[in-house]
């Protein structure tokens, strides 16, 4: 069984490399809007060029998953400032789209908390179609669109799960099909489980993108890896990639739901071990803190296991 590595946004390992450097609006409109559009083109510029080495170290480390930073650009949302942030930059989304491609990596985007579909006021969802189209925007000028995914939790429940269910099934129906097609929907450590996350992946044909903390955190007694790895392996068929699995393990007992530093190899064993009896090959995101550093150190501590071999640097035959 073959799993692939990656990790979130900033290799840890690079110098001066962080590729989400932003504006805030106050700074903004202080500045005036020439002043500020010039530092807006600045930042985007370093943090384009930034993801540039970035997906360059992974290349050289041969990792083959990587998350951009939803904030490569910033204040490209906000509804008070309006400004380009495509044709300026071509050349530099063509360059990561280039290297992606050449280099057969998987890459994705995970907007924040606030991009969901099942609030009852209409400017969330109206925020959220913006959010995703920021999203897919760039994709498109990256020639990505039709590969990479833009990841989100199905959202809050308000009280009611029933009925905001109910809101995101209509709510979804916002947003453009082409960009649907590209999107995932993750289980959460709090809200939706994952047996009630895979009911609405299944109901809108979306992939699931399964997050072992966030099932280990919240579940049922009921709920089971045997009986919900393969209903979760269905979610990708067709898609032409393995299917994808976030992997963080607790900060502590009292912390259960804040990832550590690093991902802890006894923590994930349940896993593997379903996951091996299927044969499944898988894609592993790793959401530790520690970034690049957290991924290369568990690639070592799982290639320390007998039966594993590592087939690259970020590569393991399980």
């Amino acid at each position: 069984m073959i799993i692939r590595f990656g990790y979130v946004s900033h290799a840890l390992s690079l110098w001066e490399a962080a590729p989400a450097k932003t504006m805030t609006f106050a700074r903004y409109q202080k500045l005036g809007r020439e002043e500020a559009l010039k530092q807006l083109h600045t930042i985007a510029e370093k943090n384009l060029r930034r993801t540039i080495r970035i997906l360059h170290y992974n290349v050289a480390r041969q990792i083959h998953l990587y998350r951009m930073s939803s904030s490569l650009i910033p204040l490209a949302t906000h509804e008070d400032v309006e400004w380009d942030y495509i044709t300026p930059f071509e050349h530099l989304y063509r360059e990561i789209g280039d290297i992606v491609r050449r280099h057969r990596m998987r890459t994705s985007f995970h907007p924040n908390q606030f991009t969901l579909f099942t609030s009852d006021r209409p400017e969330v969802t109206e925020n959220a179609v913006k959010d995703m189209t920021y999203h897919y925007a760039m994709l498109e000028a990256m020639g990505l669109h039709e590969e990479a995914h833009i990841n989100l939790h199905v959202g809050g429940a308000y009280g009611n799960k029933a009925k905001a269910l109910g809101r995101f099934h209509e709510n979804i129906k916002q947003l453009p099909d082409p960009i649907k097609q590209q999107m995932t929907l993750e289980n959460d450590d709090k809200t939706y489980t994952t047996s009630e996350t895979l009911d609405v992946c299944e109901k809108h044909n979306i992939p699931m993108m399964f997050d072992y903390h966030h099932y280990m955190a919240n579940h049922t007694d009921e709920e089971t890896l045997g009986d919900l790895l393969p209903r979760f392996f269905q979610t990708w068929e067709g898609m032409h990639v393995p299917p994808k699995i976030h992997i963080s393990s607790p900060k502590s007992d009292d912390a259960f739901r804040s990832h550590s530093d690093y991902v802890d190899a006894e923590f994930i064993q349940p896993l593997l071990k379903e996951l091996k009896a299927l044969n499944q090959p898988v894609d592993f995101m790793i959401e530790a803190k520690g970034k690049d550093l957290a991924l290369l150190k568990l690639v070592e501590d799982m290639a320390a296991v007998r039966g594993v071999k590592r087939a690259e640097e970020a590569v393991l035959d399980v």
